[in-house]
C-alpha cells in the first residue's frame, strides 16, 4: 500500500494500490431485465480510480517520499531504487526528482497507467510484490511503503517477497518499508472497538466510508469490511479486505533468514505518525505504537 497521508486514514486505511484482495465483481444473470441489472462493482473503489485515491489521501508535501528519501541518504543508498507496490506512483516520482535512477512496480494496471500520466520519471512495470524478478541490474534499494508489504497473508508470500528483494539488491542494498504495527493490537482495541466513518467530496460527489476492523488471530490478519455509498445515487457496496499482521520480533527473524540486518525497526516518527515526521528527525527508540519504521541491509546476498 498502499495506501498514505493522515493519522485519520492510518486508523482504517492503508491507501496505496497493492495485490487486491477485494471481493470478486458480481456475474451478470442474462435473465434479469436489463434495467434490473446492477451497476459494476469495482474491486477497490480507491485503486480502480487513482485520481479518486490521490483526492482521498493528499500528500501535497510528499511527506512519504520524504521520509524515504532520508532513510536512503541516512544509510548511505546508492542511486538505483526500485519502489515495490508504488501505487500512484507519486513517491517514486520524488525519488526520481531527488536525482535517483527508479523503478516503480504495481500490481495494478489503472495505477501505473495514472503514475506515468501524472508522476512522470521513474520507469514503470508491472510486478506482484509476493514473488518478482525484474530482470535488471541490481538495485541499490527497495522501498515499500504504506502496509504494502502486509499483503503478504501467509509465511510463504513473506518468503516470496524477501528472497526477491534479495535477488533484485546489490550486496549491501537496503530495504525500506513503512507499514501498521502487529503488536498495537496485543492488548488494544481502540481501532476495533467502533467502525470509523469517513466522507469526502471529488467531482462534485460526496462518497462517504464506513470501516470496521476485526482480527483473525489464527491467520494473524486484521481484517476490514467496507461499506461505500455516494450522493448520487449510486447503489452502496461492500469491500474486504485484509493485511498480516507482523511483531517487531518476527520481523527481524524474518530478514535475518533471508540475509537482511535490522538497522532500524520503529513506531516512529514517520509520515503517517502523529506527530508526523520531519526533516531532521531521527529514528524512534520504541516499537509499540500502530506504525513500525524499517531499514535493513541485505549483508548476505546468497
Amino acid at each position: 500500500m498502499d495506501p498514505r497521508m493522515n493519522h485519520e486514514a492510518a486508523a482504517t486505511d492503508d491507501g496505496a494500490a497493492r495485490p487486491r484482495n477485494a471481493e470478486a465483481r458480481p456475474r451478470h444473470d442474462a435473465s434479469r431485465p436489463r434495467h434490473e441489472v446492477p451497476p459494476p462493482r469495482h474491486e477497490n473503489l480507491l485503486t480502480d480510480n487513482p485520481a479518486l485515491y490521490e483526492a482521498r489521501f493528499p500528500d501535497d508535501d510528499r511527506l512519504a517520499g520524504r521520509w524515504a528519501e532520508d532513510c536512503l541518504r541516512r544509510h548511505g543508498a546508492g542511486p538505483r531504487v526500485l519502489d515495490i507496490g508504488c501505487g500512484t506512483g507519486r513517491d517514486a516520482a520524488h525519488l526520481h526528482a531527488a536525482g535517483r535512477t527508479v523503478v516503480a512496480a504495481d500490481l495494478s494496471d489503472a495505477m501505473l497507467a495514472y503514475a506515468r500520466t501524472h508522476h512522470p520519471g521513474p520507469e514503470h512495470v508491472r510486478a506482484d510484490l509476493r514473488g518478482f524478478d525484474l530482470r535488471t541490474e541490481p538495485f541499490d534499494a527497495v522501498v515499500c511503503l504504506d502496509s504494502a508489504l502486509l499483503y503478504c497473508h501467509t509465511n510463504a508470500e513473506l518468503d516470496g517477497f524477501l528472497a526477491s528483494c534479495r535477488r533484485s539488491l546489490a550486496p549491501g542494498g537496503l530495504l525500506v518499508a513503512e507499514m501498521r504495527n502487529g503488536a498495537y493490537f496485543l492488548g488494544r482495541t481502540d481501532l476495533l472497538d467502533t467502525p470509523a466513518v469517513n466522507g469526502f467530496t471529488w467531482r462534485g460527489t460526496t462518497h462517504t466510508s464506513t470501516t470496521t476492523l476485526s482480527l483473525d488471530r489464527a491467520a494473524q490478519l486484521l481484517r476490514r469490511t467496507r461499506r461505500w455509498t455516494a450522493d448520487d445515487g449510486t447503489p452502496p457496496y461492500e469491500q474486504r479486505s485484509a493485511w498480516r499482521l507482523l511483531f517487531p520480533q518476527e520481523i527481524r527473524h524474518l530478514l535475518a533468514t533471508h540475509g537482511f540486518e535490522t538497522l532500524a525497526l520503529h513506531d516512529g516518527p514517520g509520515p503517517r505518525t502523529e506527530p508526523a515526521w520531519q526533516e531532521g528527525l531521527g529514528p524512534g527508540e520504541t516499537a509499540d505504537q500502530d506504525r513500525l519504521h524499517l531499514v535493513a541491509r541485505l549483508t548476505d546476498p546468497g
